[in-house]
């Protein structure tokens, strides 16, 4: 007997399959060409999210580099640009770890030159972090050019679009966490 493929990701997501969902599509009075739109949102967002995985791993892999290192190295890129002197309590904090993590963190990334330990400019006592001019050139060249591929997609859309879509993504972001369970 054959067996029965597996659903594909647009039937997983399909309001029209799940009971708690299906009683929404029925109290909002969707038709199924309404609901086929809501599933190809979904799958689009999806479809997004394992792409957006996919250039985060391959990007990660490429620089030889954990997930914090990467936020690290990104955090100070974007503070070397804007002028900012980042101290290991500032990293830290950005990261959300305590202070022996960052300092891992910051001996692994200088012992393989992605970044300096330099005299504070202002506090004697303090020491700034800061990208070196190699990683920094990789990461452009590499991950801050999948920055650019995506910023001229969303800077073809209109005004319009782009704001919807953000009102969209923010509602959907805003939404509160369930807890499962409690």
């Amino acid at each position: 007997m054959p067996s029965t493929p597996p659903p594909d990701d647009r039937a997983v997501i399909d309001a029209r399959r799940h009971e708690a969902s299906a009683k929404v599509v029925g109290e909002l009075g969707l038709s199924d060409a309404d609901v086929d739109e809501v599933v190809d949102l979904f799958a689009a967002l999806l479809r997004w999210r394992s792409t957006s995985d996919a250039q985060r791993e391959a990007s990660r892999r490429f620089m030889r580099l954990g997930e914090n290192d990467m936020r690290a190295i990104r955090f100070l890129m974007a503070a070397r640009h804007d002028g900012t002197v980042v101290t290991s309590t500032m990293l830290a904090e950005h990261l959300g770890v305590k202070g022996p993590s960052v300092t891992k963190l910051l001996d692994r990334l200088e012992h393989a030159g992605h970044i300096r330990r330099e005299p504070h400019p202002s506090d004697r006592r303090a020491l700034s972090i800061v990208v070196t001019d190699s990683t920094s050139s990789t990461a452009t060249a590499t991950v801050g050019a999948d920055h650019v591929r995506r910023f001229r997609v969303a800077a073809a859309m209109s005004s319009e679009e782009r704001r919807t879509v953000t009102r969209f993504l923010s509602t959907i972001a805003d939404l509160p966490v369930l807890e499962h369970g409690d």
